[in-house]
């Protein structure tokens, strides 16, 4: 018997509490970093460091991404995808700890081990929501990435308040609640400890592949567009009135946003053929949000959820095409690597180089409309890789 045999005769509780081990992972995988742009200004005064210096802090966990990435796939197919993914957990949760013990070295160097992790689990979920449950992938994907965006909202939402009462490390640490109850609720799956099927992915083939390319893209304009404006989100307001706990408050409005539009697509999932016209769409409310806050950054409580909303959107359909775009478990984990390392080497840039263009100008402006010009091509880019098709095996 196979192992998507296997699968298709677990039983109803064996699958809900699958489930729910994917999304208490899926919880880990912003929330630890994102955190960081309520309290990056506690952080530069802290350690006295500049934009483009404190733009480390999402750089650094971005660039592990992109290097990590193409190894997990290797990883889980030697030991395994729930082996895999509890390595994951251990080193968000260790880096959580080493991030928080108080000098810049374990700062950067904890940011890193973070980093790791959540490239690991960020590679994996999809290869495993394609093995164990092919017919409900889309649906799914939009149930992680809410839970992924909700986790994250309320990180936002708590870092300056504990920053306040208990100082950043403290703050920071506090996160560490996360990666150890998705341990607790991941190790029953041990037991199962099953392999991928022993053909291996043709990676060559998805280099090679206009789809695979296209996809990819999609994703990682989408995360350099995020994660500028998530690092920098509670500056940019800051420099037009806002105060700490309000930037605070809207950047985890704007996590929040993210989450919504699962709650969207989940009921649509098995409906939508053509998913062009809500690339597109998600798209032009990126590009709107920036343009909003360039023009008429007053109304920001009306750009940054929309914002959040297009963006987390975005996030929802690539990692779908991430599943449906291939026909088996070992192309998903080969794309899904391909993207997550070229997407996030891409995006890694964008919070240094955005910084030092803050520092070198004195004004958010450029970054804004930069990032609109992003979004624009992330439009373009969702055209093209939301029309119906699979990769071609060579």
């Amino acid at each position: 018997m196979s192992s998507s045999d296997a699968i298709a005769f677990r039983p109803v509780r064996h699958a809900g509490w699958l489930i729910a081990g994917i999304l208490l992972i899926a919880a880990n995988l912003r929330a630890p970093i994102t955190a960081v742009g309520p309290v990056l200004g506690l952080l530069q005064e802290h350690f006295s460091l500049s934009s483009s210096a404190a733009g480390l802090m999402l750089t650094l966990p971005l660039a592990c991404f992109a290097l990590v990435s193409p190894l997990a796939a290797r990883l889980a197919r030697h030991g395994g995808l729930e082996r895999a993914l509890l390595l994951a957990l251990l080193l968000i949760a260790a880096g959580i700890v080493l991030r928080s013990t108080g000098s810049v070295a374990a700062l950067l160097v904890g940011t890193c081990v973070i980093g790791c992790g959540i490239a690991g689990g960020n590679v994996l979920l999809p290869s495993l929501l394609k093995r164990d449950f092919p017919q409900d992938l889309t649906r799914l994907t939009a149930i992680y990435a809410l839970t992924m965006g909700g986790a994250s909202a309320l990180g936002s939402v708590c870092a300056v308040p504990l920053a306040g009462a208990l100082g950043w490390s403290w703050a920071l640490a506090a996160f560490i609640v996360l990666p150890l109850v998705a341990l607790l609720a991941w190790l029953p799956q041990l037991a199962r400890h099953t392999l991928p099927n022993a053909a291996p992915a043709a990676a060559g083939t998805l280099w090679r592949s206009p789809l695979a390319w296209q996809v990819t893209l999609f994703l990682g304009s989408n995360s350099l567009v995020y994660y500028v404006v998530t690092a920098w989100l509670p500056a940019i307001l800051a420099a037009n009135g806002y105060s700490v706990a309000d930037a605070g408050n809207l950047h985890g409005l704007m996590q929040l946003a993210s989450a919504l539009p699962g709650l969207l697509l989940i009921p649509l999932a098995g409906r939508i053929r053509d998913h062009r016209p809500v690339a597109l769409a998600m798209s032009a409310c990126t590009v709107l949000s920036l343009v909003g806050l360039v023009a008429w950054p007053q109304a920001a409580i009306v750009w940054v959820p929309l914002f959040g909303f297009g963006t987390g959107a975005v996030l929802i359909l690539g990692l779908a095409f991430v599943g449906t775009r291939v026909s088996t478990p070992q192309q998903a984990a080969s794309l899904s690597a391909m993207a997550q390392s070229v997407g996030y080497l891409l995006a890694a840039a964008g919070p240094i180089v955005m910084g030092r263009l803050h520092d070198a100008s004195g004004s958010w402006m450029a970054v804004l409309v930069l990032c609109a010009l992003g979004a624009v091509l992330m439009g373009v880019l969702g055209w093209l890789a939301g029309k119906p098709g699979r990769v071609v095996q060579g």
